[in-house]
């Protein structure tokens, strides 16, 4: 697999500390980092199901949305009719995240649109200076998130992954204690996901038809393969089916496996080796895993089980070790010992464990990073390597082998069956610059 040149968090880090000492540069220093009083401008791309939330929360936050961009007219104009009505701002409203680019007055570009469209926006707002929020998985493919590290530091921009579970003081606890040794020696990471919740499940293909006059479907596709509209392919539906996501393996599984991550420290590393089974619909109406088991090896001789759909692997990530476990899923820490769970309503409990990035509010650590320059807690790079473990697990479903993987070179190892199905050509007009 082709890479643009690998460059890693702390190598980062380092040099961009030493590069605000030698130059002075507009386009990295955001305009808000001059006047405290300053908001952040903001524009939207993708605004259905979490791209709403996401807008909600960076309202909260006190940013100022300026745009929102949709190739759903109807959703597009609906937000802007909302944020009217709650902030008396007029935004702009576009099918084409293209023209919020050359804005002189905005700062941040929030993406959250399905996964095949994550990466061109990212690295477009990149090089015209933005910085930006992309929800997770942060790409469909490993060379996409590759890409995208690379825009955003060649640019020198922010670029947070949506993986909110970082944000939150269970799952941080959870890593800390596991990284500071209190189950011992860690031997055997269980990350459950759930199956896939299609309407397919329930009901029987509905036949394709014209897109609704409010949609621009040719865009909804963008880089993906041309085909027929149907209904139950769109919007929330997307994430069954190859050409725009990876099914629960990307959607529950960058959440729990980017924790599973964390908690292992291969933030900037990954998994040897990967191998397992699945179950797909017996009639192919979607093309996701259904169930799953698949086994990944990381340096250490740590193993990560990966379950969707198994009795004996529940929702979340449990961490277990020589002398105890942990498992922590979103409301719930168990711990055993149990006196270790202690350290979630205890602060005196968190003296002595290693210390992790904390944050509590995710997108206000983006905010903040924006305005500081410092990496987010859930940066680019962390993105790219969580959405790697499951695009590895999602090809070893696909091609029924055992595929070996270079974490250091983040090259396939004699899996060449996996290398080509790696990689995606985007559909003209929709590619990248360069």
């Amino acid at each position: 697999m082709m890479r643009p040149q690998s460059i890693s968090r702390r190598s980062f880090v380092r040099q961009a500390v030493a590069a605000s000492t030698l130059f002075s540069v507009p386009t990295i220093i955001p305009r808000r980092a001059f006047g405290a009083n300053e908001r952040i401008v903001t524009a939207h791309v993708g605004i259905g199901g979490q791209g709403s939330a996401n807008l909600n929360l960076f309202i909260k936050a006190g940013a100022s949305p300026a745009a929102v961009c949709d190739v759903d007219d109807l959703r597009a104009q609906t937000t802007a009719k909302s944020i009217k009505e709650r902030t008396g701002a007029t935004v702009e409203t576009t099918r084409d995240y293209r023209r919020l680019l050359d804005r002189k007055d905005i700062d941040v570009v929030v993406v959250c649109t399905p996964d095949h469209w994550h990466a061109l926006p990212t690295v477009d707002a990149c090089s015209a200076g933005k910085d930006v929020y992309c929800e997770k998985p942060l790409s469909l493919t490993i060379a996409e998130g590759q890409r995208m590290v690379q825009a955003a530091r060649d640019h020198g921009r922010i670029v947070q992954t949506g993986s909110q579970q970082r944000s939150d003081a269970r799952f941080a606890i959870a890593c800390r204690l596991v990284r500071s040794g209190k189950i011992g020696k860690l031997k055997e990471v269980h990350v459950g996901i759930p199956g896939a919740n299609h309407p397919y499940e329930k009901k029987e293909p509905v036949a394709d038809s014209q897109p609704p006059s409010t949609l621009d479907y040719d865009r909804w596709l963008g880089p993906a393969p041309l085909r027929p509209y149907n209904v139950d392919r769109v919007h929330y539906n997307f994430r069954f089916f190859w050409d725009y996501s990876g099914g629960q393996m990307t959607n529950f599984g960058a959440h729990h496996i980017d924790i599973a991550q964390w908690g292992m420290g291969m933030d900037e590393s990954g998994p040897v080796s990967v191998e397992g089974s699945g179950q797909f619909h017996p009639r192919g109406w979607i093309e996701v895993s259904m169930a799953c088991r698949l086994t990944y090896v990381y340096p250490g001789d740590v193993t990560m089980t990966v379950g969707q759909n198994q009795t004996d692997i529940q929702i979340g990530v449990r961490f277990i070790g020589t002398a105890g476990e942990i498992a922590v899923t979103r409301g719930k820490l168990v711990t055993q010992p149990v006196d270790l769970a202690d350290a979630l309503s205890d602060p005196g409990k968190l003296a002595g464990l290693v210390e992790l990035y904390e944050s509590r509010d995710h997108v206000q650590n983006f905010l903040d990073c924006a305005a500081s320059r410092k990496l987010p807690i859930c940066d680019v790079a962390i993105g790219h390597r969580s959405a790697t473990a499951c695009h590895l697990g999602n090809l070893a479903l696909r091609t029924g082998k055992r595929l070996r993987w270079n974490p250091a070179t983040e090259q396939f190892v004699e899996s060449p069956d996996a290398e080509k199905m790696a990689h995606r050509v985007p559909r003209t007009p929709y590619t990248f610059a360069s």
